[in-house]
């Protein structure tokens, strides 16, 4: 995966980021704690806050570059027919990821968008509007945080010492039981936005990250950040994160390249 770059942001990832934090100032933030809410058919949350920076999102990201728009509130017959149409150009967004948290007022959610070309991010931003956070990266011209190159924080030394980022409801009973009676890790945590999970994780907040099962807009733009980042990224069944079902990908990932075989081969062996 790439290092992160020397140049400044484009043009068009300052536009991106730009529409993004402005959608979440007019649309998502001025409902936060104020919004009622219903279940989707898979359990998930959505709010009239999902559905309305969903819409605006669209037409900023259209009017900056003009392909289709694939949304997470979207029809699932909707996103698929996009998905197959939009090789020559597509926007990934999740509108609110971590919409539970923006619901009960724990400030851990973000805006997700993520340009793709013949199925491949290109471009990526990940905002934060609680803690007015922007992550953003465009390939092979490096990550950046607030439009200042990324540079993390220093990792673990060892996976004793790691703190893991660790979603456990989409992962095998074996491994679950395995990470519950022997972690191989210092400490877990999990708050459920992984859009900010990949984000944090490429700013070495969390040294190892786990998921079990990612949709496309949950990880578009945050494996961007984090591979621009100078991270790595797999999937639990092979080492090529792109191999992986787009609409249930598993993620094992870290920063530093060592600690991310330690952590890929502690759950393989598994």
């Amino acid at each position: 995966m790439t290092r992160a770059g020397t140049r400044g942001m484009s043009a068009i990832l300052k536009a991106v980021s730009a529409a993004v934090k402005l959608v979440a100032s007019e649309e998502i933030m001025p409902r936060y704690l104020k919004v009622a809410h219903q279940r989707k058919s898979d359990g998930s949350l959505c709010t009239e806050a999902d559905m309305a920076a969903q819409h605006a999102l669209a037409k900023k990201l259209q009017a900056i570059i003009n392909v289709p728009v694939l949304g997470e509130e979207m029809p699932t017959g909707e996103q698929h027919a996009i998905w197959q149409a939009g090789g020559g150009g597509m926007w990934c967004i999740d509108p609110i990821d971590g919409t539970s948290n923006f619901v009960r007022g724990l400030p851990y959610f973000a805006v997700s968008a993520a340009l793709l070309r013949e199925g491949k991010s290109v471009l990526g931003v990940v905002y934060n509007p609680a803690a007015d956070e922007v992550f953003a990266a465009e390939q092979g011209k490096g990550a950046f945080l607030n439009a200042e190159k990324l540079v993390g924080r220093e990792s673990a030394s060892t996976l004793s010492h790691a703190l893991a980022n660790v979603d456990l409801k989409r992962l095998s009973t074996k491994l679950v039981s395995q990470l519950a009676a022997h972690p191989p890790y210092a400490s877990q945590r999990n708050f459920g936005a992984s859009a900010l999970d990949w984000c944090y994780t490429a700013a070495g907040r969390y040294d190892i990250y786990l998921h079990g099962g990612q949709k496309l807009w949950d990880y578009a733009a945050g494996m961007l950040i984090l591979s621009e980042s100078g991270g790595h990224a797999c999937c639990i069944e092979n080492d090529d994160f792109a191999q992986g079902d787009i609409w249930h990908r598993s993620v094992i990932a870290a920063r530093d390249e060592k600690l991310f075989a330690e952590w890929k081969n502690w759950i393989r062996a598994q």
